[in-house]
């Protein structure tokens, strides 16, 4: 498949049923309304929509202080167009703009060599909580190797606490 696409900024510019279409194909925020994924987009610092034509296929996400710290969220692109170099031109997009600063990211376990090739390295020091996790999701994400085992510990931290 041959196309030329687009890179759009503007969330007034896209439809968010599509932007909710791309993250629920690929199993991104599978439990999370339209609705949700357009004020979490919106109220971001940093979005972006990759289109074929009019069409929403590849999307990203940031939030930062653009002084130290970002974040990366949301990373998706529609099953039809994968491997055609759109999640690198999300990514490093993402990355000029955080240029700078200290960039976090959150991903699926499958895809953690992939963001090692970003300069992303593994933290042993990071932490999540799920103020809103079912415990059905919460199960899922255990399940798909998202959590270390609870009580588990690097060996240079044994006895540590």
């Amino acid at each position: 498949m041959t196309f030329k696409y687009t890179i759009e900024t503007d969330s007034d510019k896209v439809d968010f049923q599509q932007v909710a279409d791309v993250l629920h194909s690929t199993g991104l925020a599978s439990n999370t309304d339209v609705k949700q994924i357009e004020k979490s987009f919106r109220n971001s610092d940093i979005t972006i929509y990759i289109k074929d034509g009019n069409k929403v296929i590849g999307v990203g996400r940031a939030l930062t202080d653009f002084v130290s710290q970002g974040a990366i969220y949301n990373v998706a692109v529609a099953a039809d167009y994968q491997g055609q170099h759109i999640g690198h031109t999300i990514i490093t997009t993402l990355l000029e703009k955080l240029a700078g600063i200290n960039v976090i990211l959150y991903t699926h376990p499958q895809t953690l060599t992939l963001y090692e090739k970003y300069g992303f390295r593994r933290n042993k020091t990071a932490f999540a909580h799920f103020d809103h996790g079912t415990p059905e999701s919460l199960q899922w994400m255990e399940d798909e190797g998202f959590f270390l085992p609870e009580n588990y510990r690097f060996d240079s931290e044994k006895g540590r606490y």
